[in-house]
């Protein structure tokens, strides 16, 4: 297997690290009427999901998350969630569709919360901003090792391998432990068999 490290979500694509294509309309611009991208040529639907913390109405929110579920769903694709103080109307939204592979991206939250997303077989993905939350330090030492992620997000100035390095830290392994980990991880999530 050639893959170096897996980014689950990055807005500054980088040689030698694996990032699957996304396309979505996120929750701050849910109030423009866009039109709802192809997904076709995606690997990835989103990100998508609700911010309760953002200045943009609640129901355009819900809608054009919904819409991005349904496509999810006939199309048989992943989705990536952003999720901001709304963690039970997306839990409970999530529970009316059946979808294939689900991913908090930077995740933020509680052990009780990680729990319920695992229980739901959704994948945790850790980053920036994960780390410098004491609970979410928590989460990531004892999360599911099968359901996990590592990610940039937008900031152009961090390297993929020190989220793995902080990460395995946290969860007492090796960063190649974490790395072939993730790398599993992402070929169970996209349906691959290997990585070339």
């Amino acid at each position: 297997m050639n893959a170096g490290f897996i980014d689950i979500h990055t807005h500054h694509k980088k040689s030698g690290v694996v990032s699957p294509k996304m396309e979505g309309i996120h929750p701050w611009d849910a109030e423009k009427s866009l039109p709802l991208p192809d997904f076709t040529d995606c690997d990835i639907i989103g990100e998508t999901g609700l911010d309760y913390a953002a200045d943009v109405d609640r129901d355009a929110q819900e809608r054009v998350f919904r819409a991005h579920l349904e496509a999810a769903e006939m199309m048989q694709k992943p989705v990536v969630l952003h999720v901001v103080k709304s963690f039970e109307p997306v839990m409970k939204i999530l529970s009316g569709y059946r979808l294939n592979g689900v991913v908090f991206h930077g995740f933020v939250g509680s052990v009780q919360q990680a729990k319920r997303c695992f229980e739901a077989g959704y994948y945790l993905s850790f980053g920036e901003r994960s780390l410098r939350s004491a609970k979410t330090r928590e989460v990531i030492a004892y999360a599911a090792a099968n359901l996990i992620f590592c990610e940039t997000d937008d900031n152009p100035d961090i390297d993929i391998e020190e989220i793995y390095k902080e990460t395995a830290k946290l969860r007492g392994i090796t960063v190649d432990e974490l790395r072939i980990q993730t790398i599993e991880n992402y070929k169970k999530l996209m349906r691959y068999d290997s990585l070339a």
